[in-house]
């Protein structure tokens, strides 16, 4: 996901209209209940599935399909002309790194708890704009941030101990490189339209991972399915690879173009909600515990919020 600078400062950034507002909230929550699926597709996968060779297999199958839609749509010129090398770098740290830590993190928790730790994505926005000298802090984002930590803890307190540490340290280092690469995206590629901004990033975040992937092999790793590979992972690996990595992408950098930053990375802070009620769906058993934590988080999120425009 990417985010990008806020047009909703004033009218005359051309942005405005209940209806506008109304289209970029539906592209939000559908991004969201994309990205949402990839998590219990994740999780069977991970069976299976070594996670580098996971997350190999989700850009490889994702990053093609994007590349063709966006030749189709923009043109080879906007493609070729584009600032590779630096798209390239920011994907690469941000995205791959992130992914990958993202995965680690569900490995040693859960599909719930690490959706519930990501939606604390727009504090974690906040701080960096903070660092950046683009906000100013405020009573109501403290508060916003003692209550996502309370959250945090609550949600995990469902969890054996052992899986608590490492795997909460690489849901929130996943976080802070997902919003810090989401950042830059928006910086330094504004002139390309939404499906170009996703597929420049991710491509550098596939170079990554397959460096990663050949290392790992290099150094004796196994990195082969442990079940032959069926008709059922398949369909799991398309949904966890272009409905929840890339159309989610595309259509969350829509949803930024007609809400901005801050009211667009609200829509994160629901993932847990439709993972948790996908995972019962699927015949998970009901956390009550993992619910309270969502519920906190989202009032540290409103609480971090409320003072925002528009």
């Amino acid at each position: 996901m990417t985010l990008g600078p806020d047009p909703l400062r004033g009218q005359s950034a051309g942005y405005g209209g209940r209806g506008f507002a109304l289209n970029g909230n539906l592209l939000g929550v559908s991004s969201m209940m994309m990205w949402a699926a990839g998590f219990p597709a994740a999780e069977m996968l991970l069976q299976t599935w070594p996670p580098l060779t996971l997350i190999t297999a989700r850009f490889a199958t994702a990053v093609p399909v994007m590349i063709l839609l966006w030749l189709w749509l923009d043109g080879h010129r906007q493609v070729l002309g584009a600032n590779w090398a630096r798209a390239l770098w920011v994907g690469g740290i941000g995205f791959g790194g992130g992914t990958y830590l993202i995965l680690l993190a569900q490995v040693l928790t859960d599909p719930v708890t690490v959706a519930l730790i990501a939606s604390c994505a727009p504090l974690v926005g906040a701080v960096l704009e903070f660092l950046a000298k683009t906000r100013r802090l405020s009573w109501r984002l403290g508060l916003g941030v003692v209550a996502s930590i309370a959250g945090g803890v609550v949600a995990t307190n469902a969890l054996e101990p052992g899986q608590i540490g490492l795997g909460a340290v690489c849901a929130v280092g996943a976080t802070i490189l997902f919003t810090w690469a989401s950042m830059v995206t928006a910086r330094d590629f504004p002139t390309l339209s939404s499906i170009g901004r996703g597929t420049i990033t991710l491509t550098g975040g596939l170079i990554a991972i397959t460096a990663a992937g050949l290392i790992g092999l290099g150094l004796g790793h196994d990195l082969m399915p442990r079940a032959p590979i069926d008709q059922g992972q398949i369909g799991m690996l398309l949904i966890y690879a272009c409905l929840a990595l890339g159309l989610s992408q595309v259509l969350f950098v829509a949803s930024i173009g007609k809400l901005g930053v801050t009211v667009a990375s609200f829509h994160i802070n629901t993932a847990p909600f439709y993972v948790m009620i996908i995972m019962v769906v699927l015949g998970a058993g009901w956390n009550w515990m993992q619910a309270l934590g969502a519920g906190i988080v989202a009032l540290g999120v409103v609480l971090a919020q409320s003072g925002e425009r528009a």
